[in-house]
């Protein structure tokens, strides 16, 4: 668990000028009391919103119109969460500000046609007008931050909001969009280390694949998930994958309503809430839980009573999660962190990271390379001190797949099929438990044929004609015709190689062929893998240790499509008898359920732990306790 508050609120305050009464029904002791009693540690508090206005009391122009004269929100709210031990960063929105858009027209950023940038786009569309980091807003929004540390200080931390590089054919028209972003977040990284030595800081809405690039104007990461918004289920395990190799504490970011931001009136299922929450425990993260006060200041009670229920979960099983780091046996060289990697291997329940082209492969027994291909010296070290590969669609291959960039691959390319669907026939050593039949291959791939030592384990078969609209038969892809020699899953000692982008084409189709055929070559790749578990795919498992402990996570939340782009998760449904097997160094002296710490029967053989757990609801615990402290 990261070193942060890891049970935290974001309290969203964008009020509008138009509200006239605002925080009129704030009381400072009830506030704080709500947080204290949702077990709540750390509340993220509004400076300035998306409409430009400040909450405090300051003598800018662009104090809120609607708050009584005298009246300083943000100071009220600080000192009542602090009066009760409650750490209180504050918020600035960066890029949003509507108020400095409509005084200062000329700081505004424009798209290719002159006209003001907008999120979301659009004349008549309620939305964001987007400033300039490149014109003089860029001090005023200096100003405004040196006043809050100055008023406030220490400050325990300040949010950034929508720090995006954003292109504008305005002000910043000759400017390199990233280097604004990266000469910003320092400077108002220094402005805030200055003043607060303590201080957290965050940038968010960064691509958080590239928050390598972007210097040291971290201390944490904050992961935006909000999984019944635009996000999806999949969002937070295929991002935290990246963070988590960073060095630096993260947070998983959801919120309690049942769609997105200002979802006012809107309460998600608390399944769902528990789900989110209960992932973030699974992957090392701190929770934060993303709210919105009503204008005069208020909260809604029920959303508080059901984030007490979450964090009280939290805070009664933290013993398992301080200082607890999550165990990885593959490293996924991955540039896009592949929403089908994350998928995959989830469901075949291997423990991995997604990391970048130069990261340390020490660290890993395997290696998969998804559409990427670092350098062939280090990738040929790593072969050469035991590790494991497997390369698919163009790693190893050059962009357009007619070489052969690594010759341990054991293979010869001849480009890309003729042909956009072919087909997977399943060789006699992998075809256990396989139906017998030819399975289609939805996206084009490359003709490979091998080389001395490699062995074929599949072979394409190909469609008899490419399908097109004066050449076709019935609804959908040509049917299979013959036998080619082009092989479709290769070995070679301890590498493999797959010639499609199979977990492109699984992100897209949920292809079960493309999953055996991966599960079939990462089983003779790693026999041995850190984790097996015998459960429906729909089950998550990841594992995390502590000094004496090695702790499996199980969580079975089954998120269904109820409404269009709308995924939720409103029932939890118990699983009997999940057995599962933990790769361990040494016999556990014991092994039980947190926070309950009922015993399991456990038995160590050849060098794993086997344990059948009774029940699984909703997310378990399995804690593998060694006999004493090392």
């Amino acid at each position: 668990m990261p070193s942060l508050p890891n049970r935290q609120i974001h309290l969203d305050y964008h009020t509008g000028p138009d509200i006239p009464d605002v925080a009129v029904d704030f009381d400072a002791r009830e506030f704080a009391d709500a947080m204290r009693r949702a077990h709540v540690n750390s509340v993220t508090v509004f400076a300035k919103c998306h409409h430009g206005h400040s909450y405090y009391n300051t003598a800018r122009p662009e104090r809120h119109p609607g708050l009584a004269k005298g009246r300083n929100l943000l100071g009220e709210q600080i000192e009542a969460l602090h009066r009760v031990g409650i750490r209180a960063p504050i918020y600035l929105s960066v890029q949003c500000d509507e108020f400095a858009a409509r005084a200062y027209p000329d700081w505004v950023a424009l798209d290719e046609n002159g006209q003001p940038v907008k999120r979301p786009a659009g004349k008549d569309v309620a939305g964001w007008t987007i400033l300039d980091m490149s014109s003089p807003y860029q001090d005023f929004l200096a100003e405004q931050l040196s006043e809050v540390l100055k008023f406030f200080s220490p400050v325990d931390g300040i949010f950034f909001d929508m720090c995006w590089d954003q292109i504008s054919a305005g002000a910043g028209k000759d400017k390199n969009p990233h280097e604004v972003s990266i000469t910003y977040m320092r400077r108002f990284f220094d402005q805030v280390k200055s003043a607060s030595p303590d201080a957290t800081v965050f940038f968010n809405v960064r691509k958080l694949e590239e928050l390598p690039g972007d210097g040291p104007v971290f201390t944490h990461v904050e992961i935006e998930a909000l999984p019944t918004g635009k996000w999806g289920y999949l969002y937070f395990p295929r991002h935290v994958r990246f963070i988590r190799t960073l060095g630096l504490p993260y947070l998983a970011m959801t919120s309690r309503f049942h769609k997105s931001w200002a979802d006012f009136g809107g309460l998600k299922p608390y399944a769902a809430l528990e789900y989110e929450t209960s992932q973030a425990m699974a992957y090392g993260a701190g929770c934060s839980i993303g709210d919105q006060m009503h204008p005069r200041g208020t909260l809604d009670p029920a959303a508080y009573d059901r984030i007490a229920k979450v964090y009280h979960r939290i805070e009664d099983r933290e013993p398992w999660l301080v200082d607890a780091k999550p165990v990885a046996q593959i490293g996924v060289v991955s540039p896009t962190n592949e929403a089908g990697v994350a998928s995959m291997l989830g469901q075949l329940r291997h423990q991995f990271d997604f990391i970048s082209p130069d990261a340390d492969f020490g660290k890993y027994d395997l290696l998969i390379l998804a559409d990427a291909f670092p350098s062939r010296q280090r990738l040929e070290s790593f072969l050469e001190t035991g590790g494991a590969l497997l390369a698919t669609g163009t790693s190893g291959l050059n962009s357009d797949g007619t070489e052969v960039l690594l010759p341990a691959l054991g293979i010869e390319v001849h480009g890309p099929s003729r042909y956009t669907a072919t087909y997977i026939r399943f060789g006699p050593q992998i075809a256990d438990g396989i139906p017998a039949m030819d399975h289609v291959m939805y996206n084009r791939g490359y003709r490979v044929t091998t080389k001395p030592g490699a062995e074929v384990l599949a072979q394409v078969v190909e469609p008899y004609f490419e399908r097109s609209s004066g050449k076709f038969c019935s609804h959908f892809q040509t049917p299979p015709d013959r036998l080619t020699e082009f092989a479709a899953a290769v070995q070679r000692g301890r590498t493999a190689y797959i010639p499609w982008n199979i977990f492109a084409d699984y992100a897209k189709h949920a292809n079960l062929p493309c999953r055996w055929l991966v599960e079939k070559l990462l089983n003779r790749l790693l026999p041995d893998p850190l984790l097996r578990v015998e459960a429906p795919s729909t089950l998550e498992a990841t594992v995390t240790r502590q000094a004496n402990r090695w702790i499996v996570h199980l969580l079975h939340y089954v998120p269904q499509r109820r409404a269009d782009g709308l995924d939720i998760v409103e029932d939890i449904l118990p699983l009997h008898d999940v057995k599962i097997s933990l790769k361990m160094p040494e016999k556990p002296g014991k092994a039980y359920l947190a926070p309950s710490r009922m015993p399991l029967d456990f038995a160590y053989e050849n060098g794993r732990v086997n344990v059948t757990i009774p029940i699984v609801t909703g997310h378990e615990m399995v804690v593998l306790e060694s006999h004493q402290t090392r």
